[in-house]
């Protein structure tokens, strides 16, 4: 029997629509979409970096639109979510805890993220930091930044944020909620009270097979080797995974334009004849974080979407090609183009330092619309009343550029 032939454009809307991105929501955010959106993606990926917004509030906004960013927050505190290393670190949902657990009690394997001699050689100190924290409750590093003058005890050293840091890798402790982004720490026995290891710990084995099925199922369409990547697994033997999923009816094999044979979940074995069809339409224009799950991995990125993209923050400014921390544009199932930018929380400026449509994509006026659409609901969720442009590609946004640098998005 023949395979299901998808074009391109068909397989990247199976996988956005996988991934919650294909079509503009339909409703106004509620706090419960929260933990569905991150179950959905199975991660939101953390990062700090906060000239625009901060990438995790960026992703959820991608998907639900407006929506008040302390939303992820009290999420978190109210134990939907936790945070841990997964494909870096990320919230994941806390029912999820059995997936990470086998990598907190081997905090060994971790490599940069834990170092066993300096937990070995502090180990006095970090014994202290925990019965502080038994006795006292919760803490971040920075209650311990200011060291006590003319006094004497372990407070008054400050490799507060390491210890810490070590002790949350390794499962001691875990992270309760966020205040002005900065983590809150308590032990993990009284974030967990019911948590066993002798009864709920599941292998390695187990608990990366069931990564690689959670993988698939946000993918949603997917080459074998994509699916490592998504929570940092060494690359498995997949053969027989993906023939016994087959067996089970939990992928269905198909055959993709320029990319060969493919897997499809079978969540999105509903949409398959739209998508064979050319009927399953994306109509989303929006803007992702570098960090969302749709380019961070770039290999995938420049195979699924011909988007070939880094971060270049970490790049010395005279070597930059496009900007210190630029956003993909999504419009309508492609990936068209990017945009460095910067909030001006004090002027409620969002300024677009620099924008660039991809090779080969041509200025039309239902681009120009989605984009600047795009755009707006960025800048109006950021809480920004001036919008100013810098470099464009010639004809871009010249119809609307007035109206925005006059302060009305």
């Amino acid at each position: 029997m023949s395979l299901p032939q998808l074009s391109l454009s068909a397989a990247r809307n199976l996988h956005l629509a996988a991934q919650g991105l294909l079509k503009k929501p339909r409703r106004r955010a509620q706090p419960a979409d929260i933990l569905s959106t991150v179950q959905r993606m199975s991660l939101l990926q953390i990062d700090t970096i906060n000239i625009v917004a901060r990438s995790p509030y960026l992703v959820l906004f991608s998907r639900l639109g407006n929506y008040p960013p302390q939303w992820l927050d009290n999420a978190l505190s109210r134990g939907e979510l936790m945070e841990y290393w997964a494909h870096e670190a990320c919230f994941l949902p806390r029912s999820d805890f059995a997936l990470v657990r086998h990598r907190m009690l081997s905090p060994g394997k971790m490599g940069w993220k834990y170092r066993q001699e300096w937990m070995h050689e502090h180990a006095a100190e970090i014994e202290q930091l925990i019965a502080h924290i038994q006795e006292k409750g919760p803490v971040r590093s920075a209650d311990f930044e200011h060291p006590r003058k003319g006094a004497s005890g372990w407070w008054e050293w400050k490799p507060h944020k390491r210890h810490l840091e070590g002790l949350f890798t390794s499962g001691k402790v875990m992270v309760v909620e966020r205040r002005n982004f900065q983590r809150v720490y308590d032990l993990t026995h009284r974030v967990m009270p019911h948590w066993d290891d002798r009864r709920d710990l599941l292998t390695q084995e187990s608990a990366e097979a069931i990564m690689l099925e959670n993988s698939a199922q946000s993918l949603g369409i997917f080459r074998p080797q994509w699916l490592a990547d998504y929570y940092r697994l060494r690359q498995p033997v997949l053969k027989p995974l993906l023939e016994k999923w087959q067996r089970e009816q939990r992928v269905i094999p198909v055959t993709v334009e320029t990319l060969g044979d493919m897997w499809l979940h079978t969540d999105l074995r509903p949409l398959l004849p739209q998508a064979q069809e050319g009927k399953l339409q994306a109509t989303h224009s929006v803007v992702l974080s570098p960090f969302d799950p749709v380019v961070w991995d770039r290999k995938r990125a420049e195979q699924l979407f011909n988007f070939s993209y880094r971060l270049e923050c970490y790049t010395p400014a005279p070597k930059r090609q496009y900007g210190y921390f630029v956003l993909p544009l999504l419009h309508k199932g492609q990936l068209v183009g990017r945009m460095d930018a910067k909030m001006h929380r004090k002027t409620g400026t969002l300024e677009i330092i620099a924008f660039y449509l991809e090779d080969g994509v041509k200025m039309t006026a239902t681009l120009e619309k989605g984009l600047t659409s795009a755009i707006n609901d960025f800048a109006l969720w950021q809480g920004a009343f001036i919008v100013t442009l810098g470099r464009l590609p010639d004809g871009l946004f010249m119809s609307c550029r007035s109206g925005w640098e006059t302060g009305t998005p």
